[in-house]
């Protein structure tokens, strides 16, 4: 048994209220722009193609929903949702002048207002560890995609490599919180990002939570960056 507490939901929820305007700004500072890189893999990983419904959830400012609806074309459809609202207002802006086409609404992953089988695709891109629940929010992604469709997670890890390993978690513990403060003015919101990325299951352990959450007919997981951050796909049953 995975067991995994997530943090309060009304924290979260202010936490990230308070840097929604510099939280791309921050991203792109505290990991070089390779942030990007991981939501193109996710996308390729996922098989997302032209005529795809696709929901991302905890879409926050809409990077991975942006990336997606490239992938569906005009005659998919692609949603993001997110329990945040002041995410979602720099998501739209964004989504405007690059994605006019996706809808964005407010919505907890682990109560998402859809029906049974309505996507093809469901995704989350470092969401899961901020969620109370995440079995739940795994399975209420799985509940809403197709028989055959895909779960989609991309979410912080732990290097497996003992050298890489402590260079980085010196950046993680010593850096990250101090640079994300310098961008947004809200260290403690990054000192808390740092230490739920540390403690967070991942590789196996992640898809051990994931086939307690629901079955999946496979689970696929990819190491990036070393092992900085990891890709997971679930095929529905």
């Amino acid at each position: 048994m995975t067991n995994y507490s997530g943090p309060d939901p009304s924290r979260i929820r202010s936490m990230f209220a308070s840097i929604s305007t510099r939280y791309d700004r921050a991203n792109t500072v505290l990991s070089g722009g390779v942030h990007h890189l991981w939501r193109r893999k996710a996308v390729r990983l996922s098989g997302a193609k032209e005529g795809d419904r696709i929901l991302d959830c905890a879409t926050g400012t809409g990077d991975l929903a942006i990336a997606f609806h490239k992938a569906a074309g005009p005659s998919g459809s692609v949603v993001g949702t997110d329990f945040v609202p002041e995410m979602l207002d720099v998501a739209r802006a964004k989504a405007r002048a690059k994605a006019p086409g996706i809808t964005f609404e407010v919505a907890d992953v682990t109560k998402l207002p859809f029906d049974d089988a309505s996507f093809d695709v469901a995704s989350i891109s470092f969401g899961i560890r901020n969620v109370n629940d995440p079995k739940k929010g795994i399975a209420e992604m799985a509940r809403v995609v197709r028989p055959g469709g895909r779960v989609i997670v991309l979410e912080f890890g732990q290097p497996r490599s003992r050298a890489f390993g402590a260079m980085y978690d010196f950046y993680r513990r010593r850096v990250l919180p101090r640079l994300g403060g310098m961008v947004t003015g809200e260290q403690d919101a990054y000192e808390y990002l740092e230490r739920s990325a540390g403690r967070f299951p991942c590789g196996d352990d992640f898809v051990a939570l994931m086939r307690e959450a629901v079955r999946f007919t496979s689970i696929e997981v990819k190491p990036l960056t070393f092992g900085i951050a990891y890709l997971y796909r679930g095929v529905k049953a």
